[in-house]
């Protein structure tokens, strides 16, 4: 169901590379593995005798609960990727993200300060890269993950290129 708050008539929107699934999946294995770990250790504490207050319903309750969480995460993971989009216009870039919770960032060329690119290790790998838009704006968390690197260095060299060309008016 798309609605026209979040999906503009006539807007054709470009959607960030598949790669950038492992990225997330490299993301939600570690945070998975640390945080399954942690809650591990009254389990191990329990059934090694050590910690021996500790109810042992409650030390294999947590960490099973937080591996069907992160099961599920691991389940909406391509979606996520699937839903993050991008549009240029003549007056602003429009990012679209979201399944749930759909959310379309609508950023004025004239008010960007400065475009970031940004590359982790598992990007660097795959060849894609972040691009973070920066306004006059401390709350604007205006990004686009997941772009192939020759896309994120055409995008920021148009960006930038449009947004002198709005500053220049003022």
């Amino acid at each position: 169901m798309h609605t026209e708050a979040i999906d503009p008539p006539g807007i054709t929107w470009l959607r960030v590379s598949p790669k950038y699934v492992t990225v997330r999946l490299v993301g939600w294995a570690v945070a998975t593995v640390v945080v399954v770990a942690l809650l591990c250790v009254p389990l191990v504490l329990t059934l090694g005798g050590w910690w021996t207050a500790y109810p042992l319903w409650l030390a294999v309750a947590l960490p099973a609960a937080m591996l069907v969480l992160s099961l599920w995460r691991l389940v909406l993971i391509p979606r996520q990727v699937r839903a993050i989009g991008y549009a240029e216009r003549e007056d602003d870039l429009l990012i679209r993200r979201g399944i749930f919770f759909q959310r379309t960032l609508v950023v004025p060329y004239g008010r960007m300060q400065y475009v970031d690119i940004g590359v982790g290790p598992v990007e660097r790998g795959l060849g894609l890269c972040t691009l973070k838009l920066h306004t006059a704006s401390a709350g604007t968390n205006a990004e686009i993950p997941g772009l192939p690197a020759a896309e994120g260095a055409r995008l920021r060299e148009q960006l930038s290129a449009r947004g002198e060309a709005r500053l220049a008016g003022l």
